[in-house]
């Protein structure tokens, strides 16, 4: 006789058991990445708001060092603007009537004194031929700064200034024969002669009395005088 085969079988105890053990691995493996993804999207975020810290700190240094750098050139300005300038003349108690005809003063070119009452356009104009005493002191009377220079100034030392005063609104410029100096700086009972364009005095002279504290209108136009 033969021997019967033997067939062993789970019980359904030991299924259900291995199941739950299974449903169990596979929970707790859920957690673990649902957790990794927690802490990587938390480091994501630190990440993010460390950037962002940086670049706001950034921006805000930057807007700073903007106000400070401003601040620092019109402390500059204001302080060149106070600043003596060495060789400079003045006068004082100069009278401001509107007068017609040829008016005698004192100093050559002008610089204040009785004036025709149409000033000379002076938005930065650069004249080839001389013009009237009288109606560039109306204009200085209105803040411009008024530029002359005889024949021993050179063509290099012309087109320097010539350049700077097209650039610059209240000031004019025109030749001046019969003045002394090789370049003479006006303005309304302030004047400064120079021998070079180059002469630092020049901008500092613009800097501080284009529209500066001698000017007796304050706001008065420059545009729409005579022309020329």
């Amino acid at each position: 006789m033969g021997s019967a085969s033997k067939q062993t079988n789970s019980s359904p105890t030991a299924n259900k058991k291995n199941g739950k053990q299974q449903t169990a691995d596979r929970r707790e493996r859920i957690a673990q990445l649902r957790a990794e993804e927690q802490r990587r999207e938390k480091r994501m975020k630190i990440i993010a708001f460390s950037v962002a810290g940086v670049l706001v700190l950034g921006t805000i240094a930057a807007g700073v060092g903007i106000v400070l750098n401003a601040q620092e050139k019109k402390d500059k300005a204001n302080a060149a603007k106070k600043a003596p300038i060495a060789g400079v003349k003045t006068w004082d108690n100069l009278t401001r009537n509107h007068v017609q005809g040829t008016v005698n003063y004192p100093m050559t070119p002008p610089v204040g004194g009785d004036h025709n009452p149409v000033w000379l356009t002076c938005m930065g104009n650069v004249y080839d031929k001389p013009v009237q005493n009288e109606n560039a002191v109306h204009s200085m009377e209105h803040g411009a700064v008024w530029v002359t220079y005889n024949d021993k100034a050179s063509q290099d030392d012309i087109k320097t200034l010539s350049d700077k005063v097209k650039a610059t609104p209240y000031t004019m410029m025109s030749p001046y024969p019969t003045e002394q100096g090789t370049i003479t700086l006006s303005a309304w009972g302030t004047q400064l002669v120079v021998d070079s364009a180059k002469d630092p005095r020049v901008e500092q002279f613009f800097t501080k009395y284009v529209q500066g504290p001698q000017t007796q209108e304050p706001g008065a136009s420059c545009s729409a005088g005579a022309m020329q």
